[in-house]
């Protein structure tokens, strides 16, 4: 079968699935003929994507989040704006999409989330299948727990997924832990995908801690810990731009450029992860046996829910402060559930060639 990947460029996660389902595809004989990335001008297609990817990769302007102006939280106003404003931005690259696929008549389109994705369905109504995968659209599930308060940021976020998800003939909900499939919602229970260096890292127990942040604003808060814990070694992973490969500040503390072998290796033998609560790379702590301390990007609701479904599959704790004295503290709390992970993410290739090649 052929497919083309439609992708959201915000963060490494939606790139991880993406390479990893490519490389299930293409090693059981199917075609990715095209890999779609939505751009922003806060990030740069990361070299690890590009090396791992060996079909066409189209990058197009795409709908993103808009932070402050210290890159920390979503400004939710402004993203609306600033959207609205690129419409015939959007437009454009709807069209662009629309040549890919007369031209290459894929027998389905596949959306790791990208809004231009459902755009692209509702404006050009193509006769090709829409399947869309992201954990976010296990928020649909009935037994989803949603996180407190902030009771009109639920509508919005489902909103999202109603138009990432545009005319989807199936959705599969990427999990932390098994569930139900709902069929009446045409929503399918799929367990992570984790890259292939994940299952393989021989894992270890080092000193250091491992920090990602999408969002580099958090530096202060880990430059802060850092003065205060000199003798904690450190490793962050960012992609801001204008900084070299690797910044050393000194013996305990170094800022790396997103390098996915790096940092799994880095993930494999740390104390603890501390990130923003992302999906992806709290699995990757997981299947490691590593402790998470998940800190929600300010404004982004879809992170606090991620964070409520990892902590109840016994992920780590969650925090509104991105400080490592919190997952210190948790460290010996901890309960390691990877054994019960590790079972459940050795179903994937068989579970997504189950639902990607049948036309079911």
């Amino acid at each position: 079968m052929k497919y083309i990947f439609i992708i959201q460029g915000e963060g490494r996660g939606h790139m991880t699935q993406a390479i990893s389902l490519f490389h299930i595809l293409k090693g059981n004989g199917h075609d990715v003929s095209h890999v779609i990335v939505g751009k922003s001008k806060r990030r740069e297609l990361p070299q690890f994507f590009i090396d791992r990817i060996d079909s066409p990769i189209v990058q197009l302007e795409s709908p993103n989040f808009v932070t402050d102006k210290n890159d920390r939280s979503v400004n939710v106003f402004r993203t609306l704006t600033s959207n609205l404003g690129k419409y015939k931005t959007f437009l454009q690259s709807i069209n662009q999409i629309d040549e890919i696929v007369q031209k290459e008549q894929p027998d389905a389109i596949i959306n790791f989330y990208d809004f231009l994705g459902g755009l692209y369905f509702m404006f050009k109504k193509p006769k090709v299948r829409h399947i869309v995968l992201a954990h976010q659209f296990l928020l649909s599930h009935s037994s989803f727990t949603f996180p407190k308060g902030r009771i009109y940021d639920k509508p919005s976020l489902l909103f999202g997924n109603k138009l990432a998800g545009y005319k989807a003939d199936k959705i599969l909900g990427l999990s932390f832990q098994r569930m139900n499939d709902e069929p009446q919602k045409k929503l399918f229970v799929v367990p992570p995908l984790l890259r292939e260096q994940v299952k393989s890292q021989p894992i270890s127990h080092g000193d250091h801690f491992l920090v990602y942040m999408v969002n580099h604003g958090y530096s202060e808060e880990v430059m802060k810990f850092h003065q205060q814990h000199p003798e904690v070694p450190i490793h962050c992973f960012w992609d801001k731009k204008g900084e070299p490969e690797e910044l050393r500040i000194d013996d305990t503390l170094t800022f790396h450029q997103l390098d996915d072998e790096k940092f799994i290796r880095f993930m494999a033998s740390c104390r603890g992860y501390l990130t923003t609560a992302g999906f992806e790379s709290v699995c990757e702590a997981m299947y490691l046996g590593k402790p998470v301390l998940m800190v929600p990007v300010k404004g982004h609701y879809e992170q606090s829910c991620n964070a409520e479904d990892a902590k109840k599959a016994g992920a780590g704790v969650s925090s509104e402060f991105f400080d490592l004295e919190i997952l210190l503290a948790y460290l010996p709390k901890h309960i390691d559930v990877g054994d019960d992970f590790r079972e459940w993410c050795n179903t994937t290739s068989e579970t997504f060639l189950n639902h990607l090649t049948y036309a079911d």
